[in-house]
């Protein structure tokens, strides 16, 4: 017998209204708001907004942050109308604080590159919701992800994970099939796979995207 797996698929770093309805037409189960500064994709709380105010209700609204203040929490929540919160950098202690502080759902971003890195996500058990497997920039870097780099997806294999989770880091439509094949990921997150610069999203990329999650 044949199993179909339902895979779902989150286009983060959306910042115009063309390529977030692309994701939407195309089957996204999430759309990604990026609150920080630094980032190409950051967003302002009135564009937040006026996007978020386009994507329906069985869609996902998460908000990307990197060690965010209580307030930058609250005022993204309030314009993004947002349903999860994906922390970077962030502790488990306050990972958990924001989590009962909003009531939503806490993906906590594990940044991986050696099997040992692994285990920080055992941490966040009783703190997150889900652990979002990224792969880990260099050090020099000014963001923690969105550079195109993934990590060894073999490093996953066997690994007892302690919450649900997704994969992130380097995925597009060329690579996507094999590493949802590979590690058996049901949801898989993408940012610069689908852009044709650093925060500019590309719609066909999108689309292509989405189709090849399909499987």
């Amino acid at each position: 017998m044949c199993v179909t797996m339902t895979i779902h698929a989150k286009i983060c770093g959306l910042s115009t209204p063309d390529t977030l309805d692309a994701a939407l037409r195309h089957g996204a189960s999430h759309v990604g708001f990026v609150f920080f500064p630094a980032s190409p994709r950051h967003l302002a709380f009135a564009l937040a907004e006026q996007l978020a105010a386009r994507v329906p209700d069985h869609v996902g609204r998460v908000g990307v942050f990197v060690d965010p203040d209580d307030e930058t929490v609250e005022r993204a929540v309030a314009s993004g109308r947002l349903t999860a919160l994906q922390l970077h950098k962030v502790a488990p202690d306050r990972a958990a604080a924001i989590r009962a502080r909003t009531g939503l759902d806490v993906w906590a971003a594990v940044a991986v590159k050696t099997r040992a890195d692994l285990d920080v996500a055992h941490r966040f058990a009783g703190a997150a919701d889900r652990i979002l497997y990224d792969a880990k920039t260099p050090d020099d870097a000014t963001l923690p992800g969105g550079m195109g780099v993934r990590f060894d997806w073999s490093l996953l294999d066997g690994f007892r994970h302690p919450l649900p989770w997704a994969l992130s880091g380097g995925l597009d439509a060329d690579n996507v099939a094999d590493a949802i094949a590979r590690t058996g990921a049901t949801l898989v997150d993408v940012s610069s796979g689908v852009e044709r610069a650093p925060g500019s999203k590309d719609v066909d990329k999108i689309a292509a995207f989405l189709k090849a999650t399909r499987l």
